[in-house]
Order: structure tokens, then sequence, then C-alpha cells
């Protein structure tokens, strides 16, 4: 919590726009003002402008929900539906009905992980995430892909505060971490088993920009034991090979269009 006291009117709109989540999608106006430590009158100011812009939405409850005009500002970043719209058929092709699997798109936002986008079969095991929403904590097979391709700076920041335990094979150690995290650049792709759930397998590779960096993270979440890594880091490796090679050298649209 924050307090407003010297927050710029800037300062004060972004707080507000940050208390909302997947797990706090509507909020009323006492909500705000005791999440982000702002003034009711402030908060009752701040909000009727936002939706009067389009940022904020009022239900029939009386509780403001994130607008339309947010998400058409976000349809508009290259790091975001720009990758997912290249990605999309390519992880729509490693989709299989057949199996019980989620399959995540995913990218760092510095020490956060975010899904762009999440397919999902029928009685898939339970994970965390879902589009759209991020988590800051890179123990997942798209995770561990992204931090090891990260800078050092940002992997050493990330390294450097306590480590989130979920399970009893989450790695908690910095230095183990750092080896898990030079096996998977080493390897080219991610496992990470059980250490999200005691039952969630993950397997993850990068996905290349232009630049040559890592720019996004392809994996599949299966139940442990169901499959093996020999088995599925192939076909996400494959994957994230394609997705790199259509960010590169895009595909024109057929004359005419």
């Amino acid at each position: 919590m924050s307090g407003e006291n010297g927050a710029s009117v800037t300062g004060k709109v972004l707080a507000l726009l940050d208390v909302f989540s997947h797990e706090t999608p509507a909020l009323t106006l006492t909500e705000l003002s005791r999440r982000t430590g702002l003034s009711l009158p402030t908060v009752h100011r701040r909000v009727a402008e936002l939706v009067a812009w389009g940022a904020l939405e009022r239900g029939p409850d009386r509780r403001y929900r994130v607008g339309l005009r947010l998400w058409e500002l976000a349809a508009l970043s290259p790091r975001g539906h720009g990758i997912r719209d290249v990605a999309l058929p390519f992880i729509q092709n490693l989709y299989d009905p057949t199996k019980q699997q989620h399959i995540h798109l995913s990218v760092r936002n510095h020490l956060d992980v975010v899904i762009l986008e999440r397919l999902s079969t029928p009685r898939a095991p339970d994970v965390i995430g879902q589009t759209g929403g991020r988590f800051g904590t890179f123990a997942t097979g798209a995770g561990l892909v992204l931090l090891a391709h990260a800078s050092e700076d940002v992997r050493e920041e990330y390294l450097s505060g306590p480590l989130p335990r979920y399970t009893e094979t989450t790695v908690t150690d910095a230095g183990l971490y750092r080896s898990t995290l030079a096996a998977v650049r080493r390897q080219g792709y991610s496992s990470s088993d059980r250490m999200m759930g005691p039952d969630i397998h993950c397997v993850g590779a990068p996905i290349y920009g232009p630049d040559h960096s890592v720019v996004a993270a392809v994996s599949i979440c299966f139940r442990t034991g169901t499959r093996s890594v020999q088995e599925v880091a192939p076909a996400v490796r494959a994957t994230a090979r394609s997705i790199s090679r259509a960010l590169v050298d895009p595909v024109p649209p057929p004359s005419g269009q």
C-alpha cells in the first residue's frame, strides 16, 4: 500500500489500475481506497475520469472492472499480440486434444512471467496461470527458459531474493538454480518436474526474435509420469524454432490484401 502524499496524478491513476488482477478483477471505491492508500475523495475523482475515458467500467453491482479501452491499447503491444499472432498457428499445431496438457506462450516482464496464450485440453491437470495473467516466479517450464536467457543482472536480481517454494521439489537454492539455468541454455529446453505442483511436469523452449535474443517461450505442461521429456522436448523445440523463423522472416500477406 502506498500513501498519496507527494504522489502525482499519474502515479495515483497507475496505483488504481495496478490493484486489479485475476484474483481481484472487480473492486468497490472503498476497496480501491484501502488497497492503494488513497483517500476516498481522491479515488472517486480519479475513477470517474478513468470511467469517462474507458479504462474502467462500473457494473450493476457498483464494482469497477478494467474497461475495453485498455484491452484496445494492449493489442498494440508488439511484445504481446504481435508475438501471439505469429505464434498462434504453430502452437495450435502442437495442441493435441487426445492428450491431457496445457500449452503456454509466455514472455518475461522484468521479474514477472506473463502468459500471452494458453491452450488447454479437457481434463488437463490444474496449473497456475491463465491468459493475460502474470506471476513472479520462474519455476515453470517457460519461466526457466526466460530466466535462463535473461541478462545476468536480471538473473542475479531474482536469485538474490527468497525463492518461493511450491512443492518439495521446487529449487530454492540459488546455486542449484544457477546450475539449472545453465543446463537450460546448454540443452536448449527446460524441464520443470513437480516444481510448481506435486503432479505437474512442464517442458519449455526459447523463441528468438529478429535480433537473435530470446523474446518468448513456448511450453507444455502435463501430469507427471504420463509422458517423458524425451517425447515432449523435440516437439516443443521444433515449435519454438518455427515461431522464431516466422518472427525473423514473416510470410507476407497474399497480393491484393
